[in-house]
């Protein structure tokens, strides 16, 4: 399948319309809830019944993830009578896709009216108390990679050019899944989550960097999404699996992806049951 490559806002537009038009041909669930999960997370438990999975390659205009452990699917069900769409892989500027093309189905979500996004990511620990195996909620984010979804001609339908990002990570929904967390003993803590554009993985002295510039997380997603999600008028919530300790030097040991997926994959259970009493409880 040819990847789009989009030259202003109202090509994707129109291209985000069509994706819209295809998928609700698909199904009548419309998402009140969309979830994207990052590496080595998937799963359906959350879903009281599926509708449909739809392969990305099948969706017009749609990019293809290319990293290992991303299934590229959207799996569209529902979970208290509540639609829930989620992504099932996600795209990464470090494949080659610009910012507008990564977060393309954050502005397909935008046309749906969806009222809440939740992204999930594998992340380095820079915060020295923070363990591998963590599950971190995100208050915060450094964008260091070098594009913004927001970059070029504006477009109206979208949202305004300049959105406020200073309650980018939704304060109400912060509070009520840390609420949920106490209740279940489970001590949640919260970070500041800076991306660079990868895919190398950081040395030593840029965790040092990103220590001393306040960031808890280092990562390669989740925030050009978030950008065009608050653009969007969509609230979103963040979490991070800490995938290996990053901070100080002398914790920071040889990493490859295959043991980013088994460390978050050991923490998948409790981030799902987290997500699922808040869909209970407050969706």
């Amino acid at each position: 399948m040819t990847v789009f490559k989009v030259k202003n806002m109202k090509n994707i537009l129109i291209k985000a319309k069509e994706s819209k038009k295809f998928i609700q041909s698909k199904t009548s669930i419309l998402p009140q809830l969309a979830i994207i999960f990052g590496s080595g997370l998937s799963s359906e438990d959350l879903f009281d019944e599926i509708d449909i999975s739809i392969p990305y390659s099948e969706i017009p205009n749609f990019p293809v993830s290319t990293v290992e452990n991303h299934k590229g699917e959207l799996i569209i069900g529902k979970k208290n009578g509540k639609g829930i769409y989620i992504f099932s892989g996600r795209f990464h500027y470090y494949e080659g896709y610009s910012a507008r093309e990564v977060t393309f189905p954050v502005r397909v979500l935008s046309l749906m009216n969806t009222k809440f996004l939740i992204l999930t990511n594998a992340a380095g620990g820079i915060n020295p108390d923070f363990n591998a195996g963590d599950i971190i909620l995100i208050k915060d984010h450094i964008n260091m990679i070098p594009d913004n979804p927001l970059r070029g001609k504006e477009s109206i339908d979208f949202g305004p050019r300049f959105p406020d990002m200073s309650k980018a990570y939704n304060p109400q929904f912060r509070k009520q899944i840390k609420e949920i967390a106490q209740r279940q003993s489970y001590n949640l803590k919260e970070g500041v989550y800076l991306a660079f554009q990868g895919p190398s993985l950081e040395t030593p002295a840029e965790y040092t960097m990103i220590y001393r510039m306040g960031g808890d997380l280092i990562g390669m997603s989740t925030v050009l999404e978030t950008i065009a999600a608050v653009q969007g008028g969509i609230k979103v919530g963040g979490f991070s699996m800490v995938s290996n300790e990053c901070y100080p030097p002398e914790r920071i040991k040889e990493t490859t992806h295959q043991d980013v997926v088994k460390t978050v994959k050991k923490s998948e259970p409790v981030l799902m049951n987290l997500l699922g009493r808040w869909i209970d409880e407050y969706l």
